[in-house]
């Protein structure tokens, strides 16, 4: 997914993406969390969300995140952690939560470019005016078999994701 252009968010929502088993950030929660942290930085939104539960301990995706977004210079009142989601899926639905209760309304969405399509498009489909910004890098790093598998994934998660969000709304749980 193309880059959008950069305009004034109320929001920039990073997605969370694995953790070492130490809890040191992956490669791409890091570039993802820096492509965040400096978006903030250069004033395209006020707050950075960072999105990412725990899978295993010793901490969370959002709070591992969270230590890089400082290191760059973001100040700790600009950080806001959703640090319950486990899936893309429970990244849309826990922040948008949180974004509805400060009644913030535009979100620049930051993850790899083969995730971002299905971030974005969850977040539409919860009411919000969603646009991405795809991190820089992490294709040099990984072979193309990959990126294949990447993309086959998401391609899956699509109408997986979409159908949950279906039966959640159907069924009063949004």
């Amino acid at each position: 997914m193309p880059a959008e252009p950069l305009q004034a968010y109320d929001a920039v929502l990073v997605l969370g993406a694995a953790l070492r088993r130490d809890g040191s950030p992956s490669p791409a929660l890091r570039r993802r969390a820096l492509h965040g942290a400096s978006l903030v930085r250069e004033g395209h939104a006020p707050v950075l969300l960072l999105s990412g539960g725990r899978r295993r301990p010793p901490r969370t995706e959002a709070e591992a995140m969270r230590a890089l977004a400082l290191a760059e210079g973001v100040p700790p009142g600009r950080i806001v952690l959703e640090d319950r989601s486990v899936s893309t899926l429970e990244n849309a639905v826990f922040s948008h939560r949180i974004l509805a209760r400060e009644g913030w309304r535009r979100v620049l969405v930051v993850s790899d470019p083969y995730h971002l399509y299905r971030g974005v498009w969850l977040l539409r489909r919860l009411g919000l005016e969603a646009h991405g910004s795809p991190a820089p890098g992490g294709r040099e790093a990984n072979p193309a078999w990959r990126w294949a598998y990447y993309h086959l994934r998401e391609a899956a998660a699509l109408p997986w994701h979409a159908a949950q969000l279906y039966l959640m709304k159907r069924n009063g749980r949004m």
